[in-house]
């Protein structure tokens, strides 16, 4: 089923992106576009990447702010 009409994205390819490390609509955004046009499918994506388990997410929970930043480019860049 498609999240994204604008760009053409499905549910299975934000969760594959989620499992790559996306873990929010923002950095699902970076690597697909969806959310970036119309915007209407950015609570579907929030509520697509609430369900499952975030490892970017896991490891801030467990205090391990540098292992978050060696696994994302993006916020090393901006650190």
């Amino acid at each position: 089923m498609y999240v994204c009409s604008c760009f053409g994205i499905t549910e299975k390819q934000v969760k594959e992106h989620a499992e790559g490390g996306a873990c929010t609509p923002r950095q699902i955004a970076s690597v697909s576009k969806a959310g970036t046009d119309c915007g209407s499918c950015v609570r579907r994506i929030q509520g697509i990447l609430g369900r499952g388990a975030c490892p970017r997410r896991e490891l801030l929970e467990q205090g391990d702010s540098a292992a978050v930043l060696a696994v994302d480019p993006e916020l090393r860049e901006a650190a």
